[in-house]
Protein backbone atom coordinates (compact mmCIF):
# COMPACT_ATOMS: atom_id res chain seq x y z
CA UNK A 1 0.00 0.00 0.00
CA UNK A 2 1.27 3.73 -0.99
CA UNK A 3 1.97 6.06 1.71
CA UNK A 4 -1.41 8.04 0.74
CA UNK A 5 -3.20 5.26 1.12
CA UNK A 6 -1.77 4.21 4.66
CA UNK A 7 -2.86 7.88 5.69
CA UNK A 8 -6.08 7.77 4.98
CA UNK A 9 -6.37 4.23 6.72
CA UNK A 10 -8.64 5.45 9.31
CA UNK A 11 -11.63 6.16 6.59
CA UNK A 12 -10.78 3.25 4.69
CA UNK A 13 -14.06 1.30 3.98
CA UNK A 14 -11.57 -2.29 4.25
CA UNK A 15 -11.21 -3.96 7.95
CA UNK A 16 -8.37 -4.39 8.74
CA UNK A 17 -7.48 -7.32 10.21
CA UNK A 18 -7.37 -6.32 13.86
CA UNK A 19 -10.76 -5.11 13.28
CA UNK A 20 -12.20 -8.50 12.83
CA UNK A 21 -12.98 -9.61 16.25
CA UNK A 22 -14.47 -5.54 16.99
CA UNK A 23 -17.00 -5.82 14.18
CA UNK A 24 -18.18 -9.55 14.91
CA UNK A 25 -18.73 -7.96 18.71
CA UNK A 26 -20.96 -5.11 17.19
CA UNK A 27 -22.17 -6.68 13.94
CA UNK A 28 -26.01 -7.13 14.56
CA UNK A 29 -27.73 -10.85 14.00
CA UNK A 30 -31.06 -10.26 12.62
CA UNK A 31 -33.08 -8.23 10.56
CA UNK A 32 -35.05 -6.87 13.53
CA UNK A 33 -31.39 -5.15 14.74
CA UNK A 34 -30.31 -4.38 11.59
CA UNK A 35 -30.31 -0.43 10.83
CA UNK A 36 -30.77 0.74 6.96
CA UNK A 37 -30.85 -0.22 3.78
CA UNK A 38 -34.74 -0.60 4.22
CA UNK A 39 -35.06 -2.08 0.73
CA UNK A 40 -32.88 -4.66 0.49
CA UNK A 41 -34.14 -5.44 3.97
CA UNK A 42 -37.83 -5.33 3.29
CA UNK A 43 -37.16 -8.27 0.43
CA UNK A 44 -34.57 -10.43 1.72
CA UNK A 45 -37.41 -10.60 5.20
CA UNK A 46 -39.73 -11.81 2.51
CA UNK A 47 -37.55 -14.34 0.87
CA UNK A 48 -36.30 -15.65 3.87
CA UNK A 49 -40.19 -15.77 5.62
CA UNK A 50 -41.06 -17.57 2.54
CA UNK A 51 -38.29 -19.69 2.18
CA UNK A 52 -38.74 -21.16 6.22
CA UNK A 53 -42.15 -21.90 5.33
CA UNK A 54 -41.78 -24.10 2.25
CA UNK A 55 -38.52 -25.43 4.35
CA UNK A 56 -36.30 -24.77 1.33
CA UNK A 57 -32.78 -23.02 0.79
CA UNK A 58 -33.10 -19.27 0.08
CA UNK A 59 -32.14 -18.28 -3.23
CA UNK A 60 -28.79 -17.34 -4.00
CA UNK A 61 -28.19 -13.50 -3.14
CA UNK A 62 -25.69 -11.12 -4.55
CA UNK A 63 -25.23 -8.45 -2.61
CA UNK A 64 -22.84 -5.64 -4.72
CA UNK A 65 -22.31 -2.18 -3.67
CA UNK A 66 -19.21 0.16 -1.48
CA UNK A 67 -17.08 -1.70 1.06
CA UNK A 68 -18.15 -1.26 4.49
CA UNK A 69 -21.69 -1.12 3.99
CA UNK A 70 -23.03 -4.24 5.57
CA UNK A 71 -22.81 -7.20 3.05
CA UNK A 72 -21.02 -9.56 5.33
CA UNK A 73 -23.54 -8.48 7.98
CA UNK A 74 -26.47 -9.39 6.08
CA UNK A 75 -25.25 -12.50 4.74
CA UNK A 76 -25.27 -13.62 8.58
CA UNK A 77 -28.27 -12.37 9.63
CA UNK A 78 -30.00 -14.55 6.43
CA UNK A 79 -28.22 -17.46 7.94
CA UNK A 80 -29.18 -16.71 11.90
CA UNK A 81 -33.15 -15.79 10.64
CA UNK A 82 -32.77 -19.58 9.09
CA UNK A 83 -31.24 -21.06 11.75
CA UNK A 84 -28.69 -22.81 10.24
CA UNK A 85 -24.65 -21.88 9.70
CA UNK A 86 -22.92 -19.44 8.05
CA UNK A 87 -19.79 -20.45 5.86
CA UNK A 88 -17.30 -17.43 5.09
CA UNK A 89 -14.56 -17.21 2.20
CA UNK A 90 -13.33 -14.77 -0.38
CA UNK A 91 -12.75 -14.98 -3.95
CA UNK A 92 -9.07 -14.66 -3.48
CA UNK A 93 -8.71 -17.11 -0.76
CA UNK A 94 -10.26 -19.92 -3.40
CA UNK A 95 -7.44 -20.26 -5.72
CA UNK A 96 -7.97 -23.86 -6.90
CA UNK A 97 -11.41 -25.74 -7.72
CA UNK A 98 -9.98 -28.65 -4.77
CA UNK A 99 -10.54 -25.64 -2.68
CA UNK A 100 -13.92 -24.74 -3.31
CA UNK A 101 -15.20 -28.78 -3.95
CA UNK A 102 -13.96 -29.09 0.13
CA UNK A 103 -15.97 -25.69 0.53
CA UNK A 104 -19.08 -27.20 -0.85
CA UNK A 105 -18.53 -30.88 -0.22
CA UNK A 106 -18.76 -29.94 3.80
CA UNK A 107 -21.47 -27.85 3.62
CA UNK A 108 -25.07 -28.93 5.93
CA UNK A 109 -28.51 -28.90 4.25
CA UNK A 110 -29.44 -24.75 4.10
CA UNK A 111 -25.94 -23.85 5.43
CA UNK A 112 -25.07 -19.70 3.83
CA UNK A 113 -21.87 -20.00 1.92
CA UNK A 114 -20.45 -16.21 2.03
CA UNK A 115 -17.84 -15.42 -0.76
CA UNK A 116 -16.65 -12.08 -0.49
CA UNK A 117 -14.84 -10.36 -3.56
CA UNK A 118 -16.59 -13.00 -6.01
CA UNK A 119 -15.28 -11.08 -8.64
CA UNK A 120 -12.13 -12.59 -8.34
CA UNK A 121 -12.95 -15.59 -8.41
CA UNK A 122 -10.89 -17.53 -11.25
CA UNK A 123 -12.20 -18.68 -14.44
CA UNK A 124 -11.53 -22.61 -13.04
CA UNK A 125 -13.55 -22.25 -9.68
CA UNK A 126 -16.51 -20.11 -11.54
CA UNK A 127 -17.13 -22.66 -13.68
CA UNK A 128 -17.52 -25.16 -10.81
CA UNK A 129 -19.65 -22.97 -9.02
CA UNK A 130 -22.42 -23.72 -12.14
CA UNK A 131 -23.73 -26.15 -11.37
CA UNK A 132 -23.41 -26.21 -7.64
CA UNK A 133 -25.76 -23.40 -7.78
CA UNK A 134 -28.47 -24.62 -10.37
CA UNK A 135 -28.61 -28.79 -9.32
CA UNK A 136 -26.67 -28.55 -5.96
CA UNK A 137 -24.38 -30.90 -7.99
CA UNK A 138 -20.60 -30.70 -8.78
CA UNK A 139 -18.71 -32.64 -11.67
CA UNK A 140 -15.63 -34.49 -11.15
CA UNK A 141 -13.44 -35.28 -14.41
CA UNK A 142 -11.62 -38.81 -13.90
CA UNK A 143 -8.56 -39.68 -16.33
CA UNK A 144 -7.84 -37.55 -19.11
CA UNK A 145 -7.87 -37.87 -22.85
CA UNK A 146 -9.84 -40.93 -24.49
CA UNK A 147 -10.38 -42.38 -20.91
CA UNK A 148 -11.91 -38.97 -19.37
CA UNK A 149 -15.07 -39.83 -17.52
CA UNK A 150 -17.01 -36.74 -15.58
CA UNK A 151 -19.04 -38.54 -11.95
CA UNK A 152 -21.58 -35.87 -10.68
CA UNK A 153 -21.43 -36.03 -6.81
CA UNK A 154 -24.75 -34.33 -5.01
CA UNK A 155 -24.51 -31.26 -2.63
CA UNK A 156 -26.61 -30.65 0.40
CA UNK A 157 -28.68 -27.87 -1.25
CA UNK A 158 -27.32 -24.43 0.35
CA UNK A 159 -27.94 -20.53 -0.40
CA UNK A 160 -24.80 -18.30 -1.85
CA UNK A 161 -24.81 -14.87 -0.77
CA UNK A 162 -21.74 -13.34 -2.92
CA UNK A 163 -20.43 -10.03 -2.44
CA UNK A 164 -18.81 -7.62 -4.82
CA UNK A 165 -17.68 -3.81 -5.22
CA UNK A 166 -17.58 -4.30 -8.75
CA UNK A 167 -21.09 -6.03 -10.10
CA UNK A 168 -19.62 -5.23 -13.68
CA UNK A 169 -16.94 -7.74 -13.73
CA UNK A 170 -18.72 -10.48 -13.16
CA UNK A 171 -19.32 -12.69 -15.87
CA UNK A 172 -22.62 -12.77 -17.25
CA UNK A 173 -23.45 -16.71 -16.59
CA UNK A 174 -22.91 -16.28 -12.89
CA UNK A 175 -24.60 -13.25 -12.50
CA UNK A 176 -27.86 -14.98 -14.37
CA UNK A 177 -27.58 -17.84 -11.84
CA UNK A 178 -28.30 -15.34 -8.51
CA UNK A 179 -31.87 -15.21 -8.04
CA UNK A 180 -32.12 -12.29 -5.65
CA UNK A 181 -29.82 -8.58 -6.52
CA UNK A 182 -29.75 -5.93 -3.75
CA UNK A 183 -27.58 -3.05 -3.97
CA UNK A 184 -26.58 -1.29 -0.69
CA UNK A 185 -25.89 2.18 -0.85
CA UNK A 186 -23.98 5.01 1.48
CA UNK A 187 -26.29 5.73 4.60
CA UNK A 188 -28.01 8.65 6.14
CA UNK A 189 -26.62 10.32 8.97
CA UNK A 190 -29.74 9.45 10.91
CA UNK A 191 -28.93 6.04 10.04
CA UNK A 192 -25.64 5.91 10.84
CA UNK A 193 -26.28 8.15 14.67
CA UNK A 194 -28.63 5.12 15.57
CA UNK A 195 -25.61 2.68 14.67
CA UNK A 196 -23.31 4.61 17.02
CA UNK A 197 -25.21 4.95 19.46
CA UNK A 198 -25.81 0.84 19.41
CA UNK A 199 -22.42 0.19 18.98
CA UNK A 200 -21.47 2.85 22.14
CA UNK A 201 -24.50 0.71 24.51
CA UNK A 202 -22.44 -2.13 23.26
CA UNK A 203 -18.51 -1.52 23.88
CA UNK A 204 -20.54 0.20 27.49
CA UNK A 205 -19.56 3.98 26.51
CA UNK A 206 -21.02 7.34 27.30
CA UNK A 207 -22.10 8.71 24.41
CA UNK A 208 -24.13 11.89 23.96
CA UNK A 209 -26.55 12.69 21.31
CA UNK A 210 -23.98 15.73 20.02
CA UNK A 211 -21.34 13.09 19.76
CA UNK A 212 -23.29 10.59 18.26
CA UNK A 213 -24.37 13.05 15.28
CA UNK A 214 -20.92 14.42 14.72
CA UNK A 215 -19.17 10.72 14.91
CA UNK A 216 -21.91 10.47 12.44
CA UNK A 217 -21.31 13.39 10.19
CA UNK A 218 -17.83 12.38 9.40
CA UNK A 219 -18.03 8.54 8.88
CA UNK A 220 -18.60 8.89 5.05
CA UNK A 221 -21.95 7.05 4.87
CA UNK A 222 -20.61 3.86 6.20
CA UNK A 223 -21.27 1.57 9.12
CA UNK A 224 -17.66 -0.05 9.28
CA UNK A 225 -16.00 3.94 9.22
CA UNK A 226 -18.66 5.07 12.07
CA UNK A 227 -17.74 2.14 14.51
CA UNK A 228 -13.98 3.02 13.64
CA UNK A 229 -13.88 6.59 14.89
CA UNK A 230 -16.07 5.67 17.56
CA UNK A 231 -12.88 3.12 18.75
CA UNK A 232 -10.68 6.53 18.12
CA UNK A 233 -13.13 9.11 20.03
CA UNK A 234 -13.90 6.77 22.92
CA UNK A 235 -10.09 6.60 23.56
CA UNK A 236 -9.54 10.12 23.52
CA UNK A 237 -12.27 11.10 25.93
CA UNK A 238 -10.96 8.54 28.62
CA UNK A 239 -7.42 10.01 27.49
CA UNK A 240 -8.07 13.52 27.41
CA UNK A 241 -11.87 14.03 29.21
CA UNK A 242 -14.12 12.04 31.41
CA UNK A 243 -14.57 9.35 28.94
CA UNK A 244 -18.32 10.78 27.97
CA UNK A 245 -18.28 11.24 23.80
CA UNK A 246 -20.02 14.71 23.31
CA UNK A 247 -19.79 17.12 20.59
CA UNK A 248 -17.56 19.17 21.77
CA UNK A 249 -14.70 16.37 22.52
CA UNK A 250 -15.75 14.38 19.42
CA UNK A 251 -14.92 17.45 17.26
CA UNK A 252 -11.02 17.66 18.69
CA UNK A 253 -10.65 13.99 18.31
CA UNK A 254 -11.12 13.62 14.71
CA UNK A 255 -9.94 17.14 14.07
CA UNK A 256 -6.43 15.56 15.42
CA UNK A 257 -7.04 12.70 13.16
CA UNK A 258 -7.31 14.73 10.13
CA UNK A 259 -11.33 14.10 9.64
CA UNK A 260 -13.21 17.05 8.59
CA UNK A 261 -16.44 17.95 8.95
CA UNK A 262 -17.75 16.57 5.51
CA UNK A 263 -15.89 12.97 6.66
CA UNK A 264 -12.58 14.11 4.71
CA UNK A 265 -9.13 13.02 5.44
CA UNK A 266 -6.19 14.02 3.79
CA UNK A 267 -5.90 11.44 0.95
CA UNK A 268 -9.22 13.27 -0.25
CA UNK A 269 -8.31 16.51 0.16
CA UNK A 270 -5.05 15.56 -1.79
CA UNK A 271 -6.82 13.87 -4.20
CA UNK A 272 -9.28 17.06 -4.86
CA UNK A 273 -6.68 19.72 -4.38
CA UNK A 274 -4.38 17.97 -6.93
CA UNK A 275 -6.99 18.84 -10.02
CA UNK A 276 -7.67 22.22 -8.59
CA UNK A 277 -4.23 23.39 -8.45
CA UNK A 278 -2.43 21.21 -10.98
CA UNK A 279 -5.23 20.57 -13.50
CA UNK A 280 -7.91 23.95 -13.00
CA UNK A 281 -10.42 21.73 -11.57
CA UNK A 282 -10.84 19.52 -14.52
CA UNK A 283 -11.54 16.93 -16.41
CA UNK A 284 -8.51 14.97 -15.59
CA UNK A 285 -8.05 11.15 -15.94
CA UNK A 286 -7.60 9.22 -13.27
CA UNK A 287 -4.43 7.88 -14.22
CA UNK A 288 -3.01 11.79 -13.60
CA UNK A 289 -4.52 12.64 -10.50
CA UNK A 290 -2.54 8.95 -9.34
CA UNK A 291 1.02 9.90 -11.26
CA UNK A 292 0.30 13.73 -9.56
CA UNK A 293 -0.47 12.63 -5.91
CA UNK A 294 2.20 9.59 -6.10
CA UNK A 295 -1.20 7.21 -5.65
CA UNK A 296 -2.17 4.05 -7.14
CA UNK A 297 -5.40 5.07 -9.68
CA UNK A 298 -7.04 1.62 -8.48
CA UNK A 299 -6.87 1.95 -4.62
CA UNK A 300 -7.98 6.13 -5.60
CA UNK A 301 -10.93 4.78 -7.71
CA UNK A 302 -12.21 2.53 -4.79
CA UNK A 303 -11.43 4.43 -1.66
CA UNK A 304 -11.44 8.22 -1.86
CA UNK A 305 -13.70 8.37 -5.07
CA UNK A 306 -17.54 6.75 -4.16
CA UNK A 307 -17.56 9.29 -1.51
CA UNK A 308 -16.66 12.24 -3.41
CA UNK A 309 -19.58 11.32 -6.10
CA UNK A 310 -21.71 10.43 -3.32
CA UNK A 311 -21.29 13.90 -1.38
CA UNK A 312 -21.10 16.25 -5.14
CA UNK A 313 -17.16 17.40 -4.77
CA UNK A 314 -16.68 15.13 -7.89
CA UNK A 315 -18.75 14.75 -11.22
CA UNK A 316 -17.39 12.24 -13.73
CA UNK A 317 -17.74 13.12 -17.24
CA UNK A 318 -16.61 11.65 -20.67
CA UNK A 319 -13.57 13.84 -20.70
CA UNK A 320 -12.16 12.66 -17.11
CA UNK A 321 -12.78 14.12 -13.31
CA UNK A 322 -14.10 17.96 -12.61
CA UNK A 323 -14.08 19.35 -8.86
CA UNK A 324 -17.35 21.43 -8.66
CA UNK A 325 -17.97 24.71 -7.01
CA UNK A 326 -18.84 23.01 -2.85
CA UNK A 327 -15.41 21.67 -3.43
CA UNK A 328 -13.64 24.81 -4.16
CA UNK A 329 -15.40 26.37 -1.11
CA UNK A 330 -15.34 23.52 1.16
CA UNK A 331 -10.88 23.51 0.20
CA UNK A 332 -11.02 27.10 0.98
CA UNK A 333 -10.13 27.79 -2.51
CA UNK A 334 -11.92 30.60 -4.80
CA UNK A 335 -14.08 28.60 -7.15
CA UNK A 336 -13.74 30.26 -11.12
CA UNK A 337 -17.25 31.95 -12.80
CA UNK A 338 -19.52 29.16 -13.84
CA UNK A 339 -21.19 28.97 -16.79
CA UNK A 340 -23.49 31.94 -17.02
CA UNK A 341 -21.89 32.74 -13.72
CA UNK A 342 -23.92 30.34 -12.13
CA UNK A 343 -22.28 27.75 -9.62
CA UNK A 344 -21.82 24.09 -10.15
CA UNK A 345 -18.95 22.13 -12.64
CA UNK A 346 -17.02 24.66 -14.47
CA UNK A 347 -16.41 24.72 -18.29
Amino acid sequence: MSAAADESKILSRAAAPEEAQFERQLRPRSFAEYVGQEEAVASLRVSVAAARQRAECVDHVLLYGPPGLGKTTLAGVIANEMATNLVATSGPAIERGADLMGILTNLSEKDVLFIDEVHRLSRVVEELLYPAMEDFSVNFVIDRGMHARTLKYALRPFTLVAATTRPGMLSAPLRERFGIFQHLDFYSEGELTRIVTRSASILGASIDPGGAAEIARRARGTPRIVNRLLRRVRDYAQVHGDGLIAGAITRDALDREGVDARGLDRLDRRFLGAIVDHYGGGPVGIEAVAATINDEAESLAEMVEPYLLKIGFLVRTPAGRRVSREAYLHLGKQPPAGPGGQGGLFQ
